[in-house]
């Protein structure tokens, strides 16, 4: 996109693991003269919860031990994830590696740092920029939860326990990876996005990269004049073009001087907002 427009590890098994001294004392308490040991309700939820790991209900190719199925871990992602993004505009951090700097590399970064651990050594690493933006996601943390850092889908297909280790997920997606395989239409409208949702456009006579992404922030964290139509993105398709982070909000977009930015209706290019599939409620 051009840049002169301005505005102001397989999968983790640590659950199964976790499970395995259970899963020990359920087979060893069986010997030749049979059962010693009933397991009582507590064990059986513990097994199922095993069983669950690798569930995919929804059929959208991500297990729902990865999804954020209560609100408050939804909300607090969000929070989360915003605001990392927001904060490349005033200042990188320098925990974002520069070969990952483009517009999906902006989704891919403040995804990944939404859901690890935000301790002191987080805050250390990031940046003096960064404050407490929301409390942490309390179903998994990067470190611990079932896909580790491969957290994007790159095949289409419901979820199989299987495709962590053929290589159907990774830690890199780019545009189109995260559109077809990490997120749903929502609508082309914007009154039906929500913070953290992807703007999505294409352009098919590009044709090495021709998804460009932006992030939905809605009400600012800083400079956000009372206005919540406010997006994020990296101006660069890839990390070789250059291009920087801009914040800028929808109604000044709108008038874009190159029509196919323009995240309106009737405007082709633009495909419309998408939701992360780790959001979909």
């Amino acid at each position: 996109m051009a840049s002169t427009y301005l505005s102001i590890r397989p999968g983790s098994l640590a659950g199964f693991f976790r499970l395995m001294p259970l899963l020990a004392t359920l087979s060893l308490c069986c010997g030749a003269t049979g059962c010693t040991h009933k397991a009582g309700p507590v064990h059986t939820e513990k097994v199922k919860a095993a069983v669950n790991l690798w569930s995919d209900s929804d059929g959208d190719g991500i297990p729902d031990s990865a999804e954020l199925r209560s609100y408050d871990d939804r909300e607090s992602f969000r929070r989360w994830f915003t605001g990392i993004a927001e904060t490349q505009f005033y200042e990188y951090s320098p925990s974002w590696n520069t070969d990952q700097r483009d517009c999906a590399g902006l989704v891919r970064f403040s995804m990944r740092e939404a859901l690890r651990r935000h301790d002191r050594l987080w805050f250390q690493r990031m940046g003096p920029q960064y404050e407490r933006m929301a409390p942490d996601v309390a179903a998994y943390t990067l470190e611990t939860g079932p896909l580790g850092e491969k957290l994007f889908r790159t095949d289409f297909g419901t979820f199989k326990q299987s495709d962590v280790a053929d290589g159907k997920f990774s830690e890199f997606a780019d545009g189109k990876t995260l559109k077809n395989h990490n997120s749903v239409f929502i609508s082309r409208d914007r009154g039906q996005a929500r913070p953290g949702d992807l703007l999505f456009f294409y352009q098919p006579w590009v044709q090495k990269y021709p998804y460009h992404v932006m992030i939905f922030i809605g009400p600012a964290r800083a400079e956000g004049q009372g206005a919540a139509d406010w997006v994020v993105y990296h101006t660069g398709s890839s990390p070789e073009e250059g291009g920087t982070v801009k914040k800028v909000r929808l109604s000044l977009l709108d008038h874009h001087p190159d029509t196919r930015w323009r995240p309106v209706e009737t405007n082709d290019n633009f495909l419309g907002f998408y939701r992360l599939k780790i959001l979909s409620d």
